[in-house]
């Protein structure tokens, strides 16, 4: 199934790295002719912290290889459910079923997402990409090294029909397309542009750990998917980036990891099985009634 895609189109994650490697330049270009920070030391727009940008990068390229052993694995249950279960076939070599396979992981992607800010044990998975008080292209790479709740969301497109080649390649795509949204050098676009696609407008709102920015720009490619579910947000004033309550590290296992200590902490310490329950799958920040809620918020990302 796979010989059908060109060998390009299998992981264009790894063949777009030169693209990202020469965006990160010019935006790094750009950044050094600004100073780092503001007088209260406050970052200033598209600034670049060598420690942060180098977490950054390392936990991107650290991705790039738990996600390739996430889609190895799962492959064997796509096949499975495209030969087995689907009630037709997609042909791979069609038009309508890359723009089928496209439209719909973005669409997924947008629920994976929601899911990830509203569900801690997901969110645990997601907080790094969060973790940053600066907004760059560097920002984009700092992924998420367990790519398990992006891989159960995309069961049911093998068993209707899309080939999972075609699911990979276009996730790969979505998140490509989601690279250059990561800046502070592009304001806001033609307003048709605005309208449909995902922007740096956008997605900057959707990094933001200000109260009015808190849950909303959950899009990959579309942002009509929250204008549609009631999400959306328009940037209204220049947000602050990071995550509400700040890890304060650049080591990025515990970047990674830190959430899930936190979670383990919270359910041992539990007093029902409510709680545990709460602890796991409420939203970040949740606890019982008879204690105050955890100023920890998921700051869209």
């Amino acid at each position: 199934m796979l010989e059908a895609v060109p060998e390009q189109l299998r992981e264009p994650t790894v063949f777009a790295i030169p693209f990202f490697v020469l965006m990160l330049a010019l935006e790094l270009f750009a950044a050094a002719r600004l100073e780092n920070e503001h007088d209260d030391g406050r970052p200033v727009p598209g600034a670049y912290e060598k420690r942060d940008a180098r977490a950054s990068i390392l936990m991107g390229l650290v991705s790039i290889a738990t996600s390739a052993v996430g889609k190895f694995l799962a492959l064997f249950v796509y096949a499975a459910l495209f030969a087995y279960v689907a009630p037709w076939q997609l042909p791979i070599g069609a038009w309508y079923t890359w723009v089928i396979g496209f439209v719909a992981v973005d669409f997924l992607f947008y629920w994976e997402h929601r899911i990830a800010h509203r569900v801690r044990l997901v969110w645990a998975t997601h907080q790094a990409h969060h973790s940053s008080e600066y907004f760059n292209f560097a920002t984009a790479l700092r992924q998420k090294w367990n790519p398990s709740m992006s891989l159960i969301m995309w069961l049911p497109l093998p068993a209707l029909g899309v080939p999972p080649a075609v699911v990979f390649a276009s996730y790969s795509f979505n998140l490509i397309y989601q690279f250059w949204v990561h800046t502070e050098h592009i304001g806001t676009m033609w307003r048709p542009v605005e309208f449909v696609m995902n922007t740096p407008s956008h997605h900057r709102v959707h990094h933001g750990s200000d109260a009015e920015y808190l849950d909303r720009n959950y899009a990959g490619t579309l942002i009509v998917w929250d204008r549609m579910f009631g999400s959306f947000q328009p940037e209204v004033h220049r947000p602050t980036y990071g995550l509400t309550k700040p890890v304060e590290t650049y080591n990025i296992w515990r970047l990674q990891t830190h959430e899930y200590a936190a979670v383990i902490r919270d359910v041992r310490s539990a007093s029902s099985l409510r709680a545990r329950l709460g602890y796991v799958f409420g939203s970040p920040g949740w606890a019982p009634k008879d204690q105050p809620e955890s100023d920890e918020r998921v700051p869209l990302g």
